[in-house]
């Protein structure tokens, strides 16, 4: 029999602070059971284990604590963000059938040890996992330890037999336990010897054998004078250590490894408990249904039966619809193309193959999962679009937006949603089951966007916006796809050179794109100062390049080699591969991406063409408008800092904005103490440093690193700029309170971002969260705005009856397509829309450009 046999708490600890932090949308943190069942798998992937048993530490004192006071005594007490994940994790493993042990009075350790010892005596293989080497003492004759840890958030193990024990220490496993007694150890306050470190104390028991081998050789001529004194000083303490040291092997647990076999699984109960705790991946891997939740004790509903009506018929299917109140959709696609819906109307379900144009005449919700999607679909096929499309995801992404998915059979998981049974002879079992969830789930979901205050949120912004993002992903973009390609070969020409003289300055040649021998030949080969050193190697980042690029003609031709390098792959070569056969390329944006709100973009992200170079921005020549039209495009100007202003009711911010004037200047003014005329362009450049630093919850260290300046200096400036603007400060101040005591930050409109790190015993995540609930109420509300804007400039393009369409969103900037005899109209229409998105204690301000590329139209 082979028996794993898992120390609970110290691979919890070592999963908890080896994992970012996780949490469930109500705060609930989640890394430590995350990382402690990834490693659990992955153990029992390579171990093949028969038994599995996890043993845990309870509160209660031991018996070595009885024997020392001080044992563990410098301890700090268990996070209470770790232990809460205690009693769910074990949980968890029961469901899994893990053997879950504990005894009063003994520590992990010892039931470790026990176990072991009964595997040892019955001649089976005992496998301990641990993530401390306490257990080292234990291996041999069948017994060997996997220390166990996550590394960027992967499971790692490293194989401890008695081989390898001898090789790294130079004794036997046994003999660990004498190496302690002398050396002690701090985690454990186990004291030692005064002064003997772990390199003496191996040496010591290399050469005496043991304990009492040490204590009775004092004498011997090649002990250390020294080494002597701290021994005869020390001896009570080193047998006390010893005591405390030494793993035992008589805990009062069940000593027949047969009785560890893995239970077998209870997927039902194990896929509620994975769901509770938000930990789809896991239901993943481990191949649990999400299509069938066990109703938890919170939601007993027994699971109802739906009939089955194959063929429904024009106005009978239409009065069914109409009468079940909320209908269910879950479009069947095949390669792409939408080819029938699985429909939930009360408890029937239809398979509706065409007729599509029924749905869009009903008077009553179709909740569906992806509106976009849908909306899409309908206008390819000139279908009139539906106009009480109510999308769960969008729902679900107000409640959570930092989930890792909103796919309906997750979601009904997660929130407790029993499934009803399905006919075996229905076609799409999947797409019903989806269809048959929507409307229980529409209901929770949808009353706890009321509870938040987001209806106006959800049903205003939201929705309307997934047909305004549907009507954008069709249209596309036009490009220049010669021009993109002659100038990737452009630039593979300039990279070729760059290499060659970096090769020349060196020396010889070698790959760029490797960082050990890159490192190798700026640190070693040319002599550079190394700011940093990996355990692969000398560090080679952008930070530690632009840190030398004065050093060595090499580092700066580096640094351009890197940016060219990424402008050909990603942005030439990139694009080259995703342009139709219409010469437009059509990226998917994303509404349920970010934390913030804001919209992001995807295969390719067109958001991310950049602008901060030259040849960066020359990118923007080769998106164009088609012939006879032209790019009119929009941008807010510093909207960020006007809703900062607006939501701290900063009377100095106010007025600045209310006035026009330059706010950086005005702020560089104030900030140095003289005239706005006599404003430095660096002065005024620091400023709007600190300006939008303070958006994103700058301090003084990182204000300093980006303008070149020294800690106090930088520190000065922030001090300046809050005296200047104490609105701001009182904000700023006010907002992390408001969001310590509900748990989230938001925005005017409402939108929500849950915060558990404010409550983390770790101080640098509670920094973290400091920062982001000073930011995200900003950035959030600004990208809240850009949505309304967008949804107002499209209804008013169609209104008027314009061809003019809006295809792309970056950030702060809207682009419209329109004909040339609609260019000024068109214009206008994005200037009075984008500016009177909302009402504010200032001004919105857009600069709006036209031209026939993107480059010329900004």
């Amino acid at each position: 029999m082979k028996l794993l046999v898992l120390d609970g708490n110290s691979i919890l600890n070592r999963a908890f602070y080896g994992i970012r932090i996780l949490s469930t949308k109500d705060g609930r943190p989640t890394n430590g059971i995350y990382g402690f069942l990834t490693i659990l798998l992955k153990l029992l992937e390579d171990l093949s284990p028969d038994g599995v048993a996890a043993a845990f530490d309870l509160r209660a004192p031991t018996f070595r604590h009885k024997m020392y006071a001080g044992y563990k005594a410098n301890r700090k007490g268990m996070p209470p963000e770790l232990a809460a994940q205690l009693d769910p994790l074990k949980e968890i493993l029961t469901a899994m059938g893990v053997h879950v042990l504990a005894c009063e009075g003994w520590e992990a350790d010892d039931i470790l040890g026990t176990l072991a010892k009964a595997c040892r005596d019955d001649k089976d293989q005992c496998i301990i996992a641990t993530g401390d080497r306490d257990s080292l003492q234990l291996v041999g004759d069948g017994v060997t330890v996997r220390l166990a840890y996550t590394k960027q958030g992967r499971p790692e193990a490293t194989l401890y037999d008695q081989k390898a024990i001898e090789e790294e220490y130079g004794i036997l496993p046994r003999q660990l336990i004498d190496v302690k007694a002398l050396q002690g150890d701090n985690s454990d306050n186990i004291p030692g010897v005064a002064g003997i470190g772990p390199k003496t104390a191996c040496s010591l028991i290399q050469q005496f054998g043991s304990l009492d081998g040490v204590y009775g050789h004092l004498d011997d001529p090649s002990m250390k004078k020294a080494v002597r004194n701290k021994l005869e000083a020390g001896r009570d303490s080193a047998y006390l250590s010893r005591e405390l040291g030494v793993i035992r092997t008589d805990a009062p647990v069940d000593l027949e490894p047969s009785h560890y076999l893995l239970s077998k699984r209870d997927d039902g109960v194990l896929a509620r408990l994975l769901a509770h705790q938000e930990l789809f991946s896991l239901i993943e891997r481990l191949s649990l249904t999400t299509s069938a939740p066990v109703p938890s004790e919170e939601s007993p509903q027994a699971h109802s039966t739906l009939s089955f009506v194959p063929q429904p018929q024009g106005q009978e299917m239409l009065r069914c619809l109409e009468e079940a109140g909320h209908i269910g959709l879950a479009p069947v696609w095949e390669e792409g193309t939408l080819k029938s819906f699985m429909v939930r109307a009360g408890d029937t379900l239809f398979c509706l193959k065409d007729n599509f144009q029924a749905l869009s005449s009903l008077d009553v919700p179709l909740l569906c999962e992806d509106s976009k999607d849908i909306t899409k679909a309908f206008l390819d096929q000139d279908i009139l679009l539906p106009e009480h499309l109510v999308d769960i995801q969008l729902a679900a992404y107000l409640l959570n937006p930092s989930g890792s998915g909103y796919d309906a059979l997750r979601l009904a998981q997660e929130y407790d949603i029993p499934t009803p049974s399905i006919p075996d002879d229905i076609p799409d079992p999947e797409a019903a089951v989806r269809a048959a969830v929507l409307p229980p789930l529409a209901e929770k979901l949808l009353g706890q966007v009321e509870q938040n205050g987001q209806h106006e949120l959800f049903y205003t912004i939201e929705l309307p916006l997934a047909r305004v993002l549907a009507e954008m992903e069709r249209v596309g973009f036009a490009v220049d796809q010669e021009g993109i390609r002659e100038f990737g070969l452009q630039l593979d020409g300039r990279i070729q050179e760059i290499t060659a003289a970096i090769f020349d300055l060196v020396g010889y040649e070698f790959n760029l794109n490797s960082p050990k021998q890159l490192g190798e030949a700026l640190f070693i080969k040319l002599g550079l100062p190394a700011k940093k050193k990996t355990k692969t190697g000398y560090s080679t980042n952008a930070e530690v390049l632009e840190s030398l690029a004065d050093a060595h003609p090499a580092v700066a031709m580096l640094l351009e080699y890197r940016q060219l390098a990424k402008l050909k792959s990603t942005y030439c070569d990139g694009l080259l591969k995703v342009i139709g056969a219409d010469g437009r390329v059509r990226s998917t944006l994303n509404q349920t991406e970010t934390r913030t709100g804001r919209i992001s973009s995807t295969e390719p992200n067109l958001q991310n063409i950049p602008i901060r170079t030259q040849l960066g921005r020359e990118m923007r020549r080769f998106f164009k408008a088609k012939d006879g039209w032209v790019l009119c495009d929009a941008d807010y100007s510093q909207i960020e800092l006007r809703v900062l202003a607006h939501m701290a009711n900063d009377p100095a911010m106010i007025d600045a904005f209310r006035t026009g004037e330059d706010i950086h200047q005005i702020t560089a003014s104030q900030v140095f103490h003289m005239p706005p005329e006599m404003v430095t362009p660096l002065m005024r450049s620091r400023a709007k440093a600190v300006n939008f630093g303070i958006v994103y919850g700058i301090g003084a260290f990182s204000l300093a690193k980006d303008i070149g300046v020294s800690r106090a200096e930088a520190s000065n400036y922030i001090k300046g700029y809050f005296a200047t603007y104490a609105g701001v400060k009182r904000y700023m101040d006010q907002v992390v309170e408001d969001a310590k005591k509900e748990g989230y930050a938001q925005t005017l409109f409402g939108r929500r971002r849950y915060l558990p790190e404010l409550t983390s015993s770790n101080a640098n995540l509670r920094a973290f969260g400091e920062r982001v609930a000073r930011n995200m109420p900003i950035q959030g509300t600004a990208a809240d705005i850009i949505k309304i804007a967008m949804i107002r400039v499209r209804d008013r393009l169609k209104a008027e009856g314009l061809k003019a369409r809006m295809i792309l969103q970056v950030h702060d900037e809207l682009l419209v397509e329109a004909p040339l005899d609609e260019a000024e109209r068109a214009s206008a229409i994005l200037r009075e829309e984008m500016e009177a998105a909302a009402q504010m204690a200032v001004p919105l301000k857009v600069d709006v450009g036209q031209g026939e590329t993107w480059y010329d139209a900004h």
